[in-house]
């Protein structure tokens, strides 16, 4: 075949526009390389389409890959404001510069194991002359100074319904209930005995702990470096429980969100995950509670994450997140981050029965990190029962300081 006969057989995309008369014309009327030249310009205008197709298809595909990765992040929950170190200093100093001489003495405390020791779930007359809590007490400050230390205290704290800072006022509001019902401790119940101390100087380089709890409540921020090195150990304790109550007119049910995660999680588990999460013990309180620092167990005991489904990851996580949001959103994220990254090696136990409302009902998560217990106990002021729970950090309790 010679070159006219080839190119009169050619249906490249410029003739298969035209009408097969306009084509034989355009064939008698056209010289040979002007041809060419037209076919050379068709064949490029069809590859440089076929690479800007090929371009797009591939940054969609890039697209949907950094959307696939940020989803890691984004499907932690989390419901605080963000705090960064130099605005929680801020917050600590506004608050020391409403305080008298005499109350910043007491409020600064050294930095040190036996300081930050120091918090129970027990009111402070019970507490043990060795551990008994220091600082400032609530009672101490005036309306100005309570002011300023509920704002630090926001601002440290998550700021969903049940959590965070709604989830400390409730506790406060349960121990003042618990005093007005005249219980043989009455005087030592209420708000007014809820401790503030900043263990070492609030600094942005530099390690203190800012250290606030009462009875049934403990919170332990400790910083290091311009970071946030630990937040264990944190103690929750509500009485009454089992239903909310109301005090001046508010409900309080602070821990029902840590409770109905665990029964949802326990609810989610198969017959045969059940028996293996199944502990062979009792456990009537908590064994990493007050000043029983790195008692874990050296085994750990239960059904294993990695050998539940990822609906029932997902209740493991939401669990977990009843205690993680209650700090800002930003060290939640982190920690939450940590905690998932480590799910797979996690263990979820129990004793008791599932619904976590009776006495002797108790469900630990026990992973390379995180360390969390819910104890259901007798009541002490008002019949029934109530619960101690604590949130522990092998890793970071106490911001890794152990003497």
């Amino acid at each position: 075949m010679d070159d006219d006969e080839h190119d009169a057989n050619d249906h490249s995309p410029l003739t298969e526009a035209l009408t097969p008369d306009q084509t034989n014309d355009a064939h008698l009327k056209t010289p040979k390389s002007k041809k060419r030249l037209i076919l050379i310009v068709a064949v490029a205008i069809v590859l440089l389409g076929v690479g800007m197709a090929a371009y797009f298809v591939t940054k969609k595909s890039e697209t949907s890959s950094d959307t696939a990765t940020n989803s890691t992040t984004s499907d932690i929950k989390t419901t605080g404001s963000s705090a960064t170190v130099e605005e929680v200093v801020a917050k600590a100093n506004a608050f020391m510069a409403t305080l008298s001489d005499g109350q910043k003495q007491t409020l600064l405390q050294d930095y040190s194991f036996s300081n930050a020791q120091k918090w129970s779930n027990f009111p402070q007359a019970l507490v043990s002359s060795q551990y008994k809590r220091i600082g400032l007490t609530r009672g101490e400050l005036n309306d100005t100074q309570l002011a300023a230390l509920d704002t630090l205290i926001k601002l440290v704290t998550g700021s969903g319904s049940g959590e965070g800072y709604d989830e400390i006022t409730q506790l406060l509001a349960a121990d003042d209930y618990l005093a007005a019902q005249g219980g043989r401790m009455s005087v030592d119940y209420g708000r007014s005995n809820y401790y503030i101390a900043f263990l070492g100087t609030p600094s942005a380089t530099d390690t203190w702990e800012l250290q606030y709890g009462g009875h049934h409540f403990a919170l332990a921020n400790t910083y290091k470096n311009g970071t946030l090195a630990g937040a264990t150990p944190s103690f929750r304790g509500v009485e009454p429980y089992n239903g909310s109550f109301t005090q001046d007119g508010v409900t309080i049910a602070p821990l029902d969100s840590e409770r109905d995660a665990f029964k949802a999680l326990l609810s989610g588990l198969s017959s045969e995950q059940l028996a293996a999460a199944k502990l062979s013990g009792s456990y009537t309180d908590l064994v990493a509670g007050p000043q029983k620092d790195w008692s874990f167990p050296s085994t750990s005991d239960g059904v294993k994450v990695s050998d539940l489904s990822d609906a029932q990851k997902q209740l493991v996580i939401a669990a977990i997140e009843t205690y993680v949001n209650d700090l800002d959103s930003t060290d939640a994220t982190a920690i939450m981050t940590k905690y998932k990254n480590e799910l797979d090696n996690t263990y979820v136990a129990y004793s008791g029965t599932t619904t976590m409302t009776t006495r002797g009902d108790y469900i630990r998560i026990d992973g390379p990190s995180v360390w969390i217990e819910f104890s259901v106990q007798n009541g002490i002021v008002v019949q029934g029962v109530h619960p101690h729970s604590v949130w522990r950090d092998k890793t970071s309790d106490y911001g890794g300081t152990k003497s």
